[in-house]
């Protein structure tokens, strides 16, 4: 799942993420610094920018972007965690960390959750979890974004929670029995 800062993309999965037991969130890395009530290793795998850079050397890395000042990424490790549970990955990437996943792994499903600009803005300032100039660094990144909404598999507006959840989850029924029914190779 991808789409700009305040589209709602946390809050969607933790609605519709309970609905599939079948499927667990992916915990990213990041370089940012931890914000109150967050725990490493359950919100992200907090990292310095140095081991940061080690692991994207060593190939440790599925996907990586920076993204307004601070490096955020998916570590090999995480996937192959939850695929040895028997879990199918849910991934909450930055755009362009979407698209790298798209472009590297077969019969991955992307989906880009949207909402109006205004609507962005209002719930980044309501979180209160950025200051001023990083919610208008991640504005102006927002902008971005919404242009490449057509390179995705799936758009789900998110401009009334309960409407979304339900497209959202019906895409995530309607995608895991196809890979069931898929052939295995």
């Amino acid at each position: 799942m991808t789409g700009p800062s305040g589209a709602g993309k946390g809050t969607l999965i933790e609605r519709v993420l309970p609905r599939f037991p079948e499927l667990a969130l992916a915990v990213s890395a990041t370089t940012r610094a931890r914000r109150p009530g967050e725990v490493d290793g359950a919100h992200y795998y907090f990292l310095s920018r140095d081991d940061f850079d080690r692991r994207v050397e060593a190939g440790e890395f599925l996907e990586w972007v920076d993204y307004v000042g601070n490096r955020y990424g998916t570590l090999v490790s995480e996937i192959e965690r939850l695929r040895g549970e028997g879990k199918a990955p849910l991934l909450e990437l930055e755009t362009e960390g979407a698209l790298r996943v798209k472009r590297r792994v077969d019969g991955a499903v992307t989906v880009f959750v949207t909402a109006p600009v205004a609507e962005l803005e209002r719930r980044l300032r309501e979180r209160a979890t950025e200051s001023s100039g990083e919610i208008g660094g991640r504005l102006e990144v927002a902008h971005g974004q919404l242009a490449q909404e057509g390179e995705f598999d799936y758009v789900v507006r998110n401009d009334d929670l309960d409407t979304a959840a339900d497209r959202l989850a019906a895409i995530v029924e309607r995608e895991l029995a196809a890979a069931t029914m898929a052939p295995r190779r």
